[in-house]
């Protein structure tokens, strides 16, 4: 059963139009959940996230790929830089005449891990960024940079072969996006007033008062409302209001199939709960680690209650993409 569910993830991986969203839960344990913040005297717990996302995202951009002295973050800096390049391999195995070679990655978070890990990656692949920016010295950010590829030519003009590219779209917005007149600069240093919405309850309201946020999102809806698309959830529960109703709204098109990727099998329920839905859908699968064999989960060691649990996370998520071979992929095109 695990194999069929592990050869069925990369085939849809290979032949969709690929899109994934990332939620607070990738970025553990560099950065806590929210929920591990509690209100003491004179600071919020909302205040201490920000510090720590500030203070994490501060770090990536003064060292090199996985040399960081902190070293939660830099095995979350590390796992990221492995998913971007399992995302590159699939990109260059796919075959553009059936799916565009882009990837769209959508997050919650607004700390730098994907640009940082990006940007590591763009030193040894041909790959383009696209966080949705266009300008030199100033780049601002405008949605209709999404809308975009990137090919090359042969020197006759003879071919045309579209270069892989990854898509940033962060609803939430991000530590390096600063308000400016009536436009968001995307700049390369973490910014004291960053343009983020804080997960205060009101999110959906703060982000649909922004056109910023609500282009964001509208784009969200556009890609998953495509044909022959798959959505890869993880890291994240659904407890975004705004973001679970639109994937209950996408869940709708027959031709997306949406699967979420639970931490522990305790998860199931609380996404199912979230949702409002009373059971799984045919597109709407949830996978936890009683799914999958051994080789790819995580075994972990509850010292307190001598027991053992499994985990499923972002590097588990990885191995499986990671999988995916030209001949697995030509056989599944066949």
């Amino acid at each position: 059963m695990s194999k069929d569910i592990v050869k069925q993830l990369r085939n849809l991986a290979i032949t969709k139009q690929l899109n994934f969203l990332l939620g607070s839960g990738v970025s553990v344990p560099a950065i806590p959940l929210m929920g591990s913040f509690h209100d003491i005297f004179g600071k919020s717990a909302n205040e201490q996230l920000f510090e720590r996302v500030q203070e994490v995202s501060k770090k990536l951009l003064t060292k090199n790929n996985c040399e960081l002295a902190d070293e939660n973050i830099n095995t979350v800096l590390c796992s990221y830089q492995k998913f971007i390049e399992s995302v590159v391999s699939i990109l260059n195995l796919s075959n553009s005449r059936q799916v565009p070679k882009n990837v769209n990655i959508f997050t919650t978070n607004y700390d730098l891990y994907i640009e940082k890990a990006t940007d590591q990656i763009l030193k040894k692949y041909k790959l383009v960024f696209n966080d949705g920016a266009s300008g030199y010295f100033d780049r601002y950010l405008d949605s209709s940079n999404y809308n975009r590829t990137v090919s090359y030519k042969g020197l006759n003009d003879n071919y045309i072969n579209e270069i892989p590219s990854i898509t940033l779209i962060k609803p939430h917005g991000s530590m390096n996006w600063e308000k400016h007149n009536e436009n968001i600069l995307i700049k390369n240093e973490v910014v004291d007033e960053p343009v983020i919405v804080i997960p205060d309850g009101y999110e959906a309201s703060t982000t649909f008062e922004s056109n910023h946020f609500h282009e964001m999102l509208r784009i969200f809806q556009m890609e998953l409302d495509k044909p022959q698309s798959v959505l890869f959830v993880i890291g994240f529960s659904f407890q975004d209001k705004h973001i679970a109703k639109m994937v209950k709204r996408a869940v709708q098109n027959p031709e997306l199939m949406v699967y979420v990727f639970g931490f522990t099998d305790s998860d199931s329920e609380i996404f199912l709960n979230n949702l409002n839905f009373e059971s799984e859908r045919s597109n709407f699968i949830i996978l936890t680690p009683e799914n999958f064999d051994e080789a790819y989960v995580n075994k972990n060691i509850d010292n307190e209650h001598d027991i053992e649990w499994l985990s499923f996370t972002l590097s588990n998520l990885t191995n499986i993409l990671n999988g995916m071979k030209l001949e697995e992929s030509k056989d599944d095109k066949a």
